[in-house]
């Protein structure tokens, strides 16, 4: 695969720049607060944008006419949460700075909180990360993969947790834990993630020989006689997502059950998909915040 060296590089974005950005509490709330109010606040007793001002030793904002408070963590993962903004920030800026992940023992470690405190932060953070809601077009290449349990044989998906996938080349993925492998399964799933007219590129598995009917083109590479690219035919792209995600959660979660197996895999989508962005990963990652408060 040819790489565009005109593609922008993501800009760097260091421990030194965090600490100057997010000082305290109330520069992350006032961060928060131009985030999710980038025109300003609407008071909704007023019925206008008004001037608001930071209430002291609160995370809230209180309108400059009447009174009436705005609380821009409300909404978010930060609502209610007796953690300083700066300690969820900073797990955010570590989840954000590496492409595999660290690990909840390890934020532990780093802000001095419980690991109980360190898991749920970690799992509401990765609450925030679905990426899925613009659908794939193009070139696809779709394949399923199993999770969980020790070393699986291939199609033997007994005691194992199955992930669907789709990938456009040199774009997005998309992958969700779904119950099984059958076609029942595997059409619906493409119908929503990605666009008719696409070219999708699988391997020989039986539940995909319809979608040539379904409005798709279809082309398909042959693993079980060893053949892995013919031309441009090939599934490597997804591939490659299935061992950085394998090797993430062998690495550095050794385990994630089943319940929250989407969460985890959302959080490596979502660093796929900005891979090539300019903006920071870190900055990417909060600004999901707008997104969690609706």
């Amino acid at each position: 695969m040819k790489v565009n060296k005109d593609r922008p590089k993501m800009q760097k974005y260091t421990v030194k720049d965090f600490r100057k950005q997010f000082p305290d509490d109330d520069a992350c709330l006032e961060y928060l607060k131009d985030l999710l109010y980038p025109h300003g606040i609407f008071c909704d007793k007023c019925q206008a944008v008004t001037r608001h001002h930071k209430v002291a030793s609160r995370r809230s904002y209180s309108c400059q006419g009447c009174g009436h408070h705005v609380h821009p963590t409300a909404g978010t993962i930060y609502h209610k949460s007796s953690t300083p903004l700066t300690d969820w920030f900073y797990a955010v800026f570590l989840m954000a700075s590496t492409r595999c992940g660290i690990s909840a023992k390890q934020l532990e470690r780093e802000l001095g909180v419980t690991y109980k405190t360190a898991w749920r932060m970690f799992h509401q953070i990765r609450s925030m990360l679905d990426d899925s809601s613009n659908k794939l077009a193009g070139r696809v290449e779709v394949d399923e993969t199993v999770l969980g349990g020790k070393a699986a044989i291939r199609r033997k998906y007994e005691n194992k947790t199955i992930v669907a996938g789709a990938v456009e080349r040199e774009g997005s993925v998309i992958a969700k834990v779904v119950p099984n492998a059958q076609a029942d399964t595997l059409i619906p799933f493409i119908k929503r993630n990605v666009n008719k007219n696409s070219m999708i590129y699988t391997d020989e598995w039986k539940s995909y020989q319809t979608l040539g009917k379904l409005g798709y083109g279809h082309r398909t590479i042959n693993h079980s006689l060893r053949a892995y690219v013919i031309n441009d035919i090939h599934t490597n792209t997804i591939e490659g997502f299935w061992s950085l995600l394998k090797g993430g959660i062998r690495g550095v979660y050794k385990h994630a059950s089943k319940q929250w197996l989407q969460n985890y895999i959302n959080e490596y989508a979502f660093r796929y998909n900005r891979r090539h962005d300019e903006t920071p990963m870190f900055l990417s990652f909060l600004c999901q915040a707008r997104k969690s408060a609706g």
